[in-house]
């Protein structure tokens, strides 16, 4: 990758909005897992709508993904892990978001099995999601040749 130009507004929102995401979790979670019982429901509700929203955030990337297809090699490592198709400060903290996502999900959850604490291993979908939308809106993938093209 080239080094890297100044990020738009609606990128810079894509990144903020995965850490945005990381925090809110955080916030409800950690009180969840450690039975403070009026933070069970919350926590409950807030990863199932960061799952939903990163369901929603990963068919927006699959449909762009598969309209830039016609024109561009597109691989699941590039797409949803940034491999090879943003520039590596971008990726880190796309990858870093969905990172803490994941070890929050399965601590909180190991802490209090059987809970609203379990609800948490679904939140690092929003990460992945969103990942997903960074790298099929901006990611740099090779061009397909003319013999690739269908």
């Amino acid at each position: 990758m080239e080094p890297a130009e100044p990020l738009s507004a609606t990128q810079g929102r894509i990144i903020n909005g995965s850490w945005f995401a990381t925090a809110i979790f955080a916030v409800t979670a950690l009180p969840s897992a450690l039975d403070v019982e009026v933070f069970h429901l919350p926590a409950a509700i807030v990863a199932l709508v960061l799952f939903a929203i990163g369901i929603v955030a990963m068919l927006v990337a699959i449909v762009i993904a598969a309209n830039r297809s016609r024109e561009d090699l597109i691989g699941i490592g590039g797409l949803f892990f940034g491999a090879g198709s943003v520039v590596k400060p971008v990726r880190r903290q796309l990858l870093g978001s969905l990172a803490v996502q994941v070890v929050l999900g399965f601590v909180f959850a190991s802490l209090r099995p059987f809970t609203a604490s379990a609800f948490g291993t679904l939140v690092p979908v929003i990460g992945l999601g969103l990942t997903g939308v960074f790298c099929a809106k901006y990611g740099v993938f090779h061009k397909r040749t003319d013999t690739q093209r269908r």
